[in-house]
């Protein structure tokens, strides 16, 4: 299974959250997420290192080995079109990437964000929590 991820994912992933269970799933081939949606996950990873006293060198490591492949813009910037119009009613204009990423290959979107699940946009593309892909891929337990 291929996937394009949200940063909500990523940063749960490198919080040591259940996301990190999919991300490790060995029916899961690949993870695609655009070059901003990293981007995002960075700048969110430098703000809960402060707030959690976290080590900040040691978060960014982890965001740096997460195993996605980086989209950058101009690969799928033929969608973007379609995207803003999808997304222009919802509350996150920072979505508009992954949401094109997503239009752009035709892969399910993983995300916890539950603007997707509006019906312009799910009528378009797959959408996933990351507990419906745990069930999905029979994990089940962890943490």
């Amino acid at each position: 299974m291929k996937l394009v991820a949200d940063a909500n994912v990523l940063l749960a992933a490198v919080l040591g959250d259940r996301a990190r269970a999919v991300l490790q799933h060995p029916d899961i081939d690949e993870v695609l997420t655009a070059e901003p949606t990293l981007a995002e996950v960075q700048e969110y990873a430098i703000i809960l290192a402060r707030k959690r006293g976290l080590s900040l060198d040691t978060l960014l490591l982890a965001v740096a080995a997460l195993p996605v492949t980086i989209v950058d813009p101009p690969v799928y910037s033929r969608s973007l079109s379609e995207a803003r119009k999808l997304i222009a009613k919802r509350r996150d204009p920072n979505d508009v990437d992954i949401l094109t990423l997503a239009l752009h290959t035709k892969l399910p979107l993983w995300s916890n964000d539950n603007d997707f699940e509006a019906a312009a946009i799910a009528v378009r593309i797959e959408w996933h929590t990351t507990a419906e892909l745990l069930r999905k891929l029979g994990i089940s337990g962890h943490r």
